[in-house]
């Protein structure tokens, strides 16, 4: 173990590394970004060079196209370089793990808890039997380390749906009923929701902030098991001057296919980049909302969240709150980490693409209310790009959607064949689809050059078949999510808004109705501009299809892989298997057990 070091102006507020040598870092990405990004642009202007096609002049559309494409490109450089990074510090020095978190040389296992932890559920109208068996088995997995007795359990609710309300104060009373330190566990419901998620916790704060020295927040879909949570919490007393401590959250086995084939690409793509990210990030790190350990007192002085002006969707409460907690942590002079290491932290992806884009345009317009905080004083700068990267999540994919509409216009209007396929522009199209791409195959690298890890995926023929299919599932689920949130943002500005409501998490079927009505802007897009590109260049029709075939197939593509049936049949053949499904963690088994005993 290691001592913390006396806070110096030499040093971050935990003293566990030199301000020196993280700035050293940010200036290394950041040149490595805006150069790659600038090499893009250069690129794309030589390629649209109207120099080389015999015409008189730059048209609009070529300052359109790279206009658009300019404001697409960040979030894919950004990805790239911090998945080779991450993949550098994974297998290219031997120290990289302690480049990243110094301070998991604290905290060590043999220390007693000293100090409460307040765990939170936060719900609203979710299925109270999945919720309340998930603080169940943790409850249970916190005893078994011997310190439970460190632990209180609060379900904080929002519901409003009689019958929901009736279930979970049911469940509530069995659950206490059975305890052996009743008092330990606490339900409260609020009658309105205001302030959503982060006005629930807020209120707890009020409440009984004051009788904690740590929170760790938990959504409906939530699994931690005891030793994570101890290890995280003993790591934080011997830190007092981290913030906030976030673990890294994979996905849970699931029947759904979306959901399978989804967290499958995750479960490998998030260890680099994460690695990568918090290489630089260090103490300006992400907070996720959930899965986390928050220290209470500078929580709760320093973190409320303001009220924007206005009314939504860019004003009144602020939806995407967690990454606003963590940059204000940071400006209290308390560091925000992430544990980039896979532990028992785990979480339920939505099972179906309809789900998955409810979620999505919720972040997009909480994370677009972030423009009205980039000018907040007092920020670090780092923290203030965490929250511009927050933008550029969503902000980049009206951009790419118009660069796309905007090349199939120029299809018509120039002589395709020497615009589009000459060696330049198929390197262009080529790289950059290999960079949009890197977390994954990265990831998939880093899983192949451990034998052991590879075996616990089944092998390498299912892993590799598996990579593959994740990357085409990758680009037809783009291709829909790229439509359907630049939509949204257009009805942003027409004072569209999202309402914060629970989520259907477990697999279930997708009508053609249902699909027809959802996604039928993505197929019409997808008419349009295939239909363009068909009757300009059909080489160009064939090679836009990675980008384009998710528009065509939207709606197929949402009906069969919510399919409980399909689920089914991928899991009987191993394809899209994560380890935990091999080699299923106690904690998953006793959830297992515990949902199927309540069926």
């Amino acid at each position: 173990m290691i001592k913390a070091l006396q806070s110096s102006p030499d040093m971050l507020p935990t003293g566990l590394q030199s301000r020196g040598d993280i700035l050293r870092r940010r200036l290394v990405v950041v040149l490595l970004n805006l150069s790659t990004m600038a090499g893009f642009g250069v690129w794309l202007v030589q390629i649209l060079s109207p120099v080389d096609y015999g015409v008189s002049s730059w048209s609009w559309v070529d300052s359109a196209i790279v206009c658009a494409f300019m404001l697409a490109v960040p979030w894919t450089v950004l990805g790239f370089w911090n998945a080779m990074i991450g993949l550098w510090l994974l297998h290219g020095t031997a120290d990289g793990l302690r480049k990243v978190a110094p301070y998991l040389e604290t905290g060590d296992k043999g220390k007693p808890l000293r100090l409460p932890t307040a765990i939170l559920m936060t719900l609203r109208n979710e299925d109270p039997a999945r919720a309340f068996a998930r603080l169940h088995v943790i409850k249970e997995s916190l005893d078994a380390t011997g310190e439970g007795a460190s632990f209180s359990f609060f379900v904080l609710s929002d519901s409003d749906q009689p019958a929901i309300i009736a279930r979970e104060e049911a469940l509530f009373a069995a659950w206490k009923g059975m305890a052996e330190r009743p008092d330990s566990l606490i339900y409260r419901r609020r009658i309105k929701n205001n302030g959503y998620k982060a006005g629930n916790v807020a209120d707890f704060c009020d409440r009984w902030g004051n009788d904690y020295a740590f929170l760790l927040p938990l959504d409906a879909d939530s699994l931690m098991d005891g030793e994570t949570i101890c290890r995280m919490i003993r790591i934080m007393q011997d830190t007092p001057k981290l913030g906030i401590l976030q673990s890294l959250v994979v996905g849970a086995p699931s029947d759904s296919a979306f959901a399978r084939i989804f967290q499958f690409g995750m479960r490998h793509g998030m260890r680099s980049y994460t690695m990568g990210q918090a290489w630089w990030a260090a103490d300006c790190g992400p907070f996720w909302g959930h899965n986390a350990v928050l220290r209470t007192a500078p929580f709760m002085e320093y973190c409320g969240l303001p009220v924007l002006s206005g009314k939504p969707p860019f004003g009144g409460p602020i939806l995407s709150h967690d990454q606003v907690e963590a940059v204000l942590m940071r400006k209290a002079g308390f560091e925000v980490r992430v544990l980039p290491v896979e532990v028992g932290s785990y979480e339920d992806n939505p099972p179906t693409v309809l789900e998955f884009t409810r979620r999505d345009l919720r972040w997009c317009q909480g994370n677009l209310q972030y423009l009205r905080l980039l000018t907040w004083p007092g920020l670090y700068p780092t923290s203030r790009f965490q929250l511009v990267w927050a933008i550029l999540m969503f902000i980049g994919l009206p951009g790419f959607v118009a660069t796309i509409g905007l090349i199939a216009h120029k299809a018509q209007q120039f002589d395709t064949d020497l615009a589009f396929n000459s060696a330049g522009a198929w390197g262009f199209y080529i790289v950059f689809l290999l960079a949009s791409l890197a977390p994954k195959w990265a990831g998939l690298i880093d899983i192949a050059l451990q034998p052991r890890e590879l075996k616990r995926y089944g092998g390498a023929r299912p892993f590799w078949l598996g990579g593959l299919g994740e990357a085409l599932f990758g680009f037809l689920l783009g291709g829909i999510t790229t439509v359907g949130t630049s939509l949204f943002m257009l009805g942003l500005l027409f004072g569209r808004s999202v309402i914060w409501s629970g989520q259907l998490r477990d697999a279930h079927h997708l009508s053609w109705k249902t699909a027809i009505l959802g996604l039928w802007p993505q197929t019409l897009f997808g008419l349009v501009v295939t239909g363009v590109l068909a009757t300009s260049n059909i080489t160009l029709l064939l090679a836009s299809l990675p980008l384009t075939a998710g528009y065509l197939l939207a709606i197929p593509f949402a009906v069969v892989t919510a399919r409980p049936s399909f689920g089914l049949w991928l899991k009987q053949r191993g394809l899209f298997a994560i380890p935990e499904e091999r080699d299923r963690p106690d904690i998953l088994r006793d959830l297992d057990g515990l949902l199927n005993r309540r069926r």
